[in-house]
């Protein structure tokens, strides 16, 4: 099995055990929306767009709800894991190019459920092998997210590995891959990682990740 489906097998297993009414970490989600929006996103992109252009806030865009109201009983709710389950069709970029755009979109997610709510899951021991296929993906990730950061920006991991995000003096964010993942995606609080570097710069930084 590759990396994205040893994720997807293992993050469907946590949608089993879980509460589709628990909170996640994406606002205004429960986990059955947030499956939902798994679904919507490889299986019917019509829907996803529809949503973009209802421009509805978390929570009440219309494809979501759609699928969310088929899963209301508990026996729906397995129905729809089902149907996460099961192969993407083959006419959808998330299925032939799966690694690269579902990876780090599962990872994420995946921890959207585990680390929610009043007593979040500790981060999991992941093989060495899909961290390192994790961090080599976050790149464009970082970019987007922290291209408007005021000081420079670098990765870097416990181990030493390090790369440089924007250029020019500024921070480093120190964690493992998928803490870095949180991170720039936008779940600070629920993401293990350090930021250090010049208290002038990291203060500037700092001011600004919280306004975002």
């Amino acid at each position: 099995m590759t990396w994205v489906e040893q994720e997807k097998t293992a993050l469907v297993a946590t949608f089993r055990s879980s509460d589709a009414e628990a909170p996640t970490l994406c606002e205004g989600w429960n986990v059955r929306r947030l499956l939902a929006h798994l679904i919507q996103r490889e299986q019917r992109p019509a829907g996803v767009l529809g949503d973009v252009i209802s421009r509805k806030p978390p929570g009440q865009e219309p494809g979501l709800t759609k699928l969310t109201g088929t899963a209301m009983t508990p026996a729906g709710y397995q129905e729809l894991i089902d149907r996460f389950s099961r192969d993407t069709p083959r006419w959808s970029p998330m299925s032939w190019a799966a690694e690269k755009l579902n990876l780090v979109e599962y990872v994420i997610h995946h921890e959207d459920i585990r680390r929610a709510g009043t007593e979040p899951a500790e981060p999991r021991d992941l093989p060495e092998d899909e961290q390192l296929a994790i961090r080599r993906q976050l790149g464009t990730l970082a970019k987007l997210g922290l291209r408007k950061a005021p000081v420079g920006v670098r990765l870097a991991t416990p181990q030493g590995e390090s790369r440089e995000i924007k250029p020019g003096d500024g921070v480093t964010l120190t964690g493992d891959p998928v803490e870095l993942a949180l991170w720039v995606s936008g779940r600070r609080d629920a993401a293990h990682v350090n930021v250090t570097g010049d208290p002038g710069a990291v203060n500037a930084f700092q001011t600004w990740a919280r306004a975002k």
